[in-house]
């Protein structure tokens, strides 16, 4: 896990790429998905355009159309498989494959360190906590940290390039 600040770029995921968008808050990568979105919505990718635009995002998509629509704003990803895609996305210099545990998996807000009673609170959490550090969503209210499954993450991230 590395502790980078240099500024990073910030992503709209569409719909097809739900697992990508997940990685990419795991690498620390603000990443909004389109699945957030009212389904059904005919004008989906108008908004996902006007969105991206608007908040200076660019726009991740399996979409040809969509990607052309976008321009210089939106990236065509080729590959079907998470880890072909989290390479591409590298090659063209747009992230850097490493978990940084800063962003909830879920719904992409910043981590905070978590407090012992959040840690406590938690079944899930690990009874060995010896060198861990935990992190917790104020919104989901979910605890993370970098036990065996981040570390294996990161292994598979770092084997895939």
């Amino acid at each position: 896990m590395s502790d980078h600040t240099e500024e990073r770029p910030a992503f709209i995921v569409d719909r097809m790429l739900g697992t990508l968008c997940r990685y990419l808050r795991f690498m620390g990568y603000d990443a909004l998905s389109a699945n957030s979105m009212r389904e059904g919505n005919r004008r989906e990718d108008t908004l996902l355009l006007d969105l991206a635009s608007r908040t200076g995002r660019i726009l991740l998509t399996r979409d040809r159309d969509l990607a052309d629509r976008g321009g210089d704003g939106a990236v065509l990803v080729k590959g079907d498989d998470v880890m072909t895609q989290i390479r591409e996305l590298s090659r063209r210099g747009l992230i850097v494959p490493e978990i940084r545990m800063t962003r909830c998996s879920l719904c992409n807000r910043l981590l905070r360190p978590a407090t012992e009673e959040e840690i406590a609170g938690a079944d899930y959490a690990p009874r060995n906590r010896t060198g861990l550090r935990f992190y917790w969503c104020r919104s989901c209210r979910k605890l993370y940290w970098m036990g065996s499954h981040g570390e294996n993450l990161e292994k598979r991230i770092k084997e895939g390039l």
